[in-house]
């Protein structure tokens, strides 16, 4: 049985001492390999167009182009852009929530432990869950830019879907989804496709995102 190719990897961070700590962690991950580095936004939004990676690894805070204005280019002008995502220092930052606004797939944490690191790269990469739910509904509660209504897309949404969109924000898989709601997983992927065109979001990281700035969602826990 042929193994699957390992998840390929940018780094981007203008602190060469970080890129060479995450190379190294992520280097001795067998599934896991390295493909470029960047010390600036624009060098990042270069080098993701040469390499075409799976997952970036991206300091939202860089000199010149920093790390969201590197996420917008790069999620706009290729058609199947990687996951992005913020590798920051401070959880609760507004550029961090600026990043997942524009399009970043979630977060972590410089200080995270080097198991937390290389499981947080194989989740955004190859599964259909949120990365860190709580973490995220932490930053969207704090620096959520409420509407003064709530969007037109609010009363689109079926029943399902409003369902669905809480379950994704309690950061459950398709298939757990599916078990909850007793559907079929086909099912479920129909109604996650509805939420994002509707919310006219990428993911269910700016899905979520959008539905606590439109007053959806509120600051209790999602029931999951």
């Amino acid at each position: 049985m042929t193994s699957p190719a390992p998840i390929r990897i940018v780094l981007a961070d203008d602190e060469r001492m970080v890129r060479t700590a995450l190379r190294a962690i992520l280097g001795a991950e067998p599934d896991l390999e390295v493909v470029g580095e960047a010390a600036t936004g624009a060098e990042a939004v270069s080098v993701v167009r040469e390499v075409r990676p799976d997952v970036v690894l991206m300091d939202v805070r860089m000199p010149g182009t920093d790390g969201i204005r590197a996420t917008e280019q790069i999620l706009a002008t290729l058609a199947e852009p990687p996951r992005i995502v913020v590798v920051t220092t401070f959880e609760n930052d507004s550029y961090v929530y600026d990043a997942l606004r524009a399009g970043a797939a979630g977060f972590l944490l410089k200080r995270s432990e080097a198991d937390a690191l290389v499981q947080a790269v194989r989740l955004v990469a190859r599964s259909d869950t949120l990365l860190f739910p709580s973490a995220v509904r932490a930053l969207a509660v704090e620096h959520a830019r409420a509407y003064p209504s709530p969007p037109a897309w609010v009363a689109k949404l079926t029943g399902r879907e409003s369902e669905v969109l809480r379950l994704l924000a309690g950061g459950l898989t398709n298939a757990e989804i599916a078990r909850r709601m007793e559907v079929g997983p086909a099912t479920v992927k129909s109604h996650v496709a509805a939420v994002l065109a509707k919310t006219g979001t990428r993911d269910r990281t700016q899905a979520v995102i959008a539905a606590y700035e439109a007053g959806f969602l509120r600051a209790d826990p999602p029931d999951s």
